[in-house]
């Protein structure tokens, strides 16, 4: 994809050479947002910073991070570096340019380290100067300092090498935009696959890295690491004595690569440099190793089974020298991520996701003694640790992304806030009221159910609701905030939001999580119409006669197989439970399905198999049998579809069938279609964009 965008920029260049000079560009400051009437909207989201990377100093005294803001009319936004007291107070901006930085690390306690375009920089904090440690033509996508500063470990990208039977084809055709594929893996959620990360080890002299010497710790081997597409710095460590280096990799491409998550960690030998597989047998994801500080074990998240992606992530420790390894999450229903480890090497702390938030437990690795050390209505996302300090990136549906301290001794603690920057404008809007509700499902079990009150609530009207249904769909219904699914837009919109944690997702335990696989019209959807029905029937400010519901991904599934089963509904005017629906990148038809994405294990484990298996197996028949395309003869309710072409995991042509299904049945329907766009919106007006459809087309018909 790198490759294909410079291509592309180079023949701009010659469109762009003769046209009157454009301004240069500027910084992207801060905006100065003024909230007239409290109301918290797309406009006023976009308008606050987002913190997404940051550092704790070696002495635990300061944080480094990024903020990034965004120029509406640019269509643009930008990262720059800041530093503050980890014990609270102002922070300082530490850069101000028109390119994002990004991945912040300390060298020491005045010296930082940080990406910028093609370089890695070196910045003594007290003077701002700048100095160029590494630079590399196809960019750096994160690094790593030894812990002795005598080296870096980087992530680069290497071609994807055309086999030379195909590679003859294209002699003179150096105009051509054909793809010519054999195997499997071509592409993957979002990029086609013409490159991949490889990891680099080179030293350090004088602060700088003699690039000429950089060592692929592949050896140039066709295999990702990290692995593509969510992996970066976590996926790899240093030891303490800074002569190896534990990182993850899944040694397979094409076929077996789209059919399986079997990855490993993989011990490389700086001086020699010789490669050890630990985690050989471990048929699923390992991933995310951990040096004790004493560099006698190593710690990492890993799965047990193969092709289940959603699987529990255990904390797995291994002593290096007996070769031993004990699970320290066997006795524990939930899964980790975000893997410290304690300053004596006693406890290691991850964050749990634990019934409908993400919090930090400790795990005593001689008792397997497990505490919980944050608690509250928020997410915590990711932590770092110094001593016994922990300074962590904590959300909730009611703010972005904060720093927040905590202590390791903590008992359930809501932690200490620390960062500051988004409080002038939170203090300006008026956000909905949040409440946890456990309501019973059609099988008697309970279910956290969210519910997000309208903004400048009154209890003597009434409001139209959302339901909103969840993507993963093994993905939990946590307190996120989100620039896309943004539950206080919708609350500012003038709507309750009903948001269930139903069938599928982590946190309640691994039998709530498998209940979905193999059942997508089961379970999952009856907890969804119990949540709507429960709400309709239990809160009189609710208008049971003006709910919709809207979702992506899973969620988006979820909305078409909810329009083929709206109808008969007691209690509800004209049987429909569901007045109107939107769907974003929605699963419309199974088999179109099946064929067109590229993450096969995914439909292997949650569909059961290929459709063409159905009679064989009746797991796959009942799965396929589930598929919304069959369901079309029953919609009877308006319909948003929402669709983008480079969403490479559900496919552009699945949004388009169902809207032209809409449109042939004569239901009103709406298309907003992005030529640009991931699975995700990322772009600022698209995103705007998005956002005010949203609005309008449930206003369009459950307010007027």
């Amino acid at each position: 994809m790198k490759k294909t965008l410079l291509m592309m920029a180079a023949g701009a260049f010659c469109l762009v050479a003769c046209q009157p000079k454009q301004p240069a560009e500027k910084p992207i400051d801060k905006p100065q947002v003024t909230v007239e009437d409290g109301r918290f909207t797309p406009e006023v989201m976009w308008s606050l910073g987002v913190m997404s990377e940051y550092a704790v100093s070696p002495n635990g005294d300061k944080v480094l991070y990024t903020v990034r803001y965004t120029d509406m009319e640019q269509n643009k936004n930008n990262a720059d570096l800041y530093q503050m007291p980890v014990a609270g107070g102002e922070a300082q901006r530490l850069t101000a340019t028109t390119q994002s930085e990004f991945n912040p690390v300390w060298y020491d306690d005045n010296t930082i380290m940080f990406c910028r375009g093609n370089q890695i920089l070196s910045m003594n904090i007290t003077t701002q100067r700048e100095t160029v440690v590494a630079e590399c033509e196809r960019g750096f996508e994160g690094f790593k300092v030894a812990p002795d500063g005598k080296s870096l470990v980087y992530i680069s990208t290497i071609p994807v090498e055309r086999p030379e039977h195909i590679n003859k084809l294209y002699a003179g055709l150096d105009k051509t935009t054909g793809r010519i594929n054999e195997d499997l893996m071509y592409r993957h959620w979002d990029n086609w696959v013409d490159e991949i990360p490889h990891i680099y080890y080179v030293t350090l002299t004088n602060g700088k890295a003699d690039m000429d010497k950089a060592v692929d710790i592949l050896n140039g081997e066709p295999y990702e690491t990290p692995m593509r597409p969510w992996g970066g710095t976590e996926q790899y460590n240093y030891s303490p004595d800074s002569k190896t280096i534990a990182y993850t990799c899944r040694k397979k491409t094409g076929y077996e690569y789209a059919h399986s998550t079997n990855s490993d960690i993989f011990i490389f030998n700086i001086e020699d440099g010789t490669t050890r597989n630990i985690s050989e047998g471990i048929m699923g994801y390992d991933q995310n190793p951990v040096f004790s500080h004493d560099g006698k074990m190593i710690a990492w998240e890993s799965m047990e089974r193969d092709g289940y992606e959603a699987d529990k992530l255990r904390l797995m420790v291994m002593d290096l020298e007996s070769g031993a390894k004990t699970d320290l999450t066997e006795n524990f229903d939930y899964g980790v991520s975000s893997i410290n480890w304690s300053n004596d090497d006693k406890e290691l702390a991850a964050v749990v996701m634990y019934r409908g938030t993400l919090e930090i437990f400790t795990f005593n690795r001689e008792t397997k003694a497990i505490r919980q050390v944050s608690a509250g209505v928020h997410d915590i996302n990711g932590f770092q640790m110094v001593n016994d300090g922990i300074v962590a990136t904590q959300v909730s549906m009611q703010y972005p992304a904060t720093l927040y301290a905590y202590n390791l001794s903590d008992d359930k603690s809501e932690g200490r806030k620390v960062s500051t920057f988004n409080d002038d404008l939170l203090s300006q809007v008026r956000m909905g009221k949040v409440e946890p509700y456990w309501i019973k499902t059609i099988d008697g079990k309970e279910m956290l159910t969210w519910l997000i009150y309208p903004y400048d609530y009154d209890s003597t009207k009434t409001y139209p609701a959302l339901l909103f249904c969840e993507g993963g769909p093994q993905s939990i219904v946590s307190q996120f905030w989100s620039t896309r699914w943004n539950f206080e837009v919708m609350s500012g919109a003038g709507y309750f939001v009903i948001a269930p944690n139903r069938r599928g997702v982590p946190g309640f335990g691994m039998e709530w999580l498998e209940e979905i696989s193999g059942d997508y019209g089961g379970l999952c959807m009856q907890d969804y119409m119990s949540a709507t029905d429960y709400f309709a029937n239990n809160f009189k400010q609710i208008d049971r006669e003006r709910i919709g519901a809207c979702g992506a991904s899973f969620g988006g599934f979820s909305i078409y197989w909810l329009a083929g089963h709206n109808y008969g509904v007691k209690g509800y005017d004209e049987g429909r439970r569901f007045k109107v629906f939107l769907a974003h990148n929605g699963m419309f038809n199974f088999e179109q399905q099946y064929l067109e994405t590229e993450e096969m294990w995914f439909e292997n484990w949650d569909l059961g198999g290929p459709y063409w298996e159905r009679e064989k197996n009746p797991q796959i028949k009942k799965s396929f049998a589930n598929s919304p395309h069959l369901f079309v003869d029953k919609w009877n309710s308006p319909i948003c579809v929402i669709h983008s072409e480079f969403d490479f995991r559900i496919v552009a042509s699945q949004g388009m069938a169902a809207y032209n299904a809409a449109q042939m049945r004569h239901i009103p329907s709406r298309y907003l279609y992005f030529p640009d766009e991931t699975h995700w919106v990322l772009r600022p007006q698209n995103s705007l964009l998005w956002h005010r459809n949203f609005i309008d087309w449930f206003d369009q018909w459950l307010k007027k």
